[in-house]
């Protein structure tokens, strides 16, 4: 009789640990929060292209750099927070770049995209992880490859193993590894893109920049972002 009353006790205990730990939104040990779910602190709007590139921004005024950045930064209004969540309902929206520049770092994330959506999370200043939706319809036929892929390449490889998306609507989580040139994704705990070189998207004849910003690419499409955490690697031997 006692045997047959703890099981139902020990599940009833066992599910509200995996509610506390649901609702445990701080950073894993030795990570940083690049968002912090009340605002866009640490952040500021990627400038429009041509000037999203950096060769082009290295040949223009300071003044003129800043003007464009003070757009810029007023059109991330667009973004909302709401609950912890950054999002972004219309489209084109305008990207968003962390002040702060990054090397060999290891990044978590947790995302949701809408029907057809197209989205990224930029490395260094280029376009690097892709984020999309491969159920409905997909606009290219990269989205039919799933999530993680590194899209802009085009010497490397550029899609991901697997599809490893949840259904549109449901919340994936993101985990980026980058070391040197060189990048690790896992979509929703499953190793989709393993130790691939990152092309310098700007200029494929060298060698991605060694830091840069880590960006969120919108380019079409409902997206949803929270706990947003970053760990900078010193050293990787």
């Amino acid at each position: 009789m006692r045997a047959s009353l703890f099981l139902p006790a020990m599940l009833i205990a066992l599910a509200v640990i995996g509610v506390l730990r649901a609702a445990d939104s701080s950073p894993p040990p030795g990570f940083t929060p690049l968002f912090d779910g009340t605002d866009l602190a640490g952040w500021r709007g990627l400038l429009k292209p041509p000037l999203d590139n950096p060769r082009i921004r290295a040949r223009l005024k300071k003044a003129k750099i800043a003007a464009a950045q003070k757009e810029a930064d007023q059109a991330i209004r667009r973004w909302r927070i709401e609950n912890g969540e950054m999002t972004l309902t219309i489209g084109p929206g305008r990207s968003l770049a962390t002040v702060k520049d990054y090397g060999d770092f290891e990044l978590y994330a947790d995302w949701k995209i809408g029907e057809d959506g197209e989205s990224g999370i930029g490395l260094r200043g280029c376009p690097g992880v892709q984020l999309c939706d491969p159920f409905t319809k997909p606009t290219a036929p990269d989205h039919q490859a799933g999530s993680g892929g590194l899209a802009s390449n085009q010497f490397h490889p550029a899609t991901p193993s697997k599809v490893a998306d949840k259904p549109i609507g449901q919340w994936n989580s993101l985990y980026i590894k980058m070391v040197g040139d060189r990048v690790t994704v896992k979509i929703n705990g499953e190793l989709v893109v393993d130790n691939v070189v990152l092309e310098n998207h700007w200029d494929r004849s060298k060698p991605i920049a060694r830091t840069g910003p880590i960006e969120v690419l919108h380019h079409h499409g409902d997206l949803s972002l929270k706990n947003i955490y970053v760990r900078e690697i010193s050293e990787e031997k």
